[in-house]
Parts: C-alpha cells; sequence; structure tokens
C-alpha cells in the first residue's frame, strides 16, 4: 500500500529522484554481486572441495566408530 507524497517544489522532487536513482544503482549492484558468488559456487573446483570434505568427515566417524568398537571388542 503506497502512499502519494504531495510535493511542494521541485526541489524536493528532484532530491528523491536522485535518492530513487542511487537505491536502484545500490539494488543493481548487489544483485551483480550475487550473481558473481553463485556463478563462483557452480565451478567445478568448489564442488570437488565440498564433496572432499563431506567424504573426509563420514570417514573420519566411520574410523571412529570402528576405533570404538575395537576397544569394546578387546575389553570383552
Amino acid at each position: 500500500m503506497s502512499v502519494l507524497k504531495k510535493y511542494k517544489n521541485a526541489e524536493s522532487v528532484a532530491q528523491d529522484l536522485k535518492i530513487l536513482d542511487l537505491e536502484r544503482k545500490i539494488a543493481f549492484e548487489k544483485i551483480q554481486h550475487l550473481k558473481e558468488d553463485y556463478l563462483e559456487n557452480l565451478k567445478p573446483v568448489n564442488w570437488m572441495h565440498s564433496g572432499i570434505t563431506r567424504v573426509g568427515k563420514v570417514v573420519g566417524i566411520y574410523l571412529i566408530k570402528k576405533m570404538l568398537r575395537e576397544k569394546r571388542t578387546k575389553k570383552s
């Protein structure tokens, strides 16, 4: 819901137009930055790094569980 603004002179209209233009430029730059981040995240190198990290975590958890099982069987 927008409220119509009443202007008293041309200077206030010009000032609001400048403000809106700057806000538009800022929004455009934010979108450009998001686009660059998105494209960077889609590079295969980043996918490989993420995959290797996850595999490393799974293997680490597996090895820890295996070591704990071996300690339990040795105690018994």
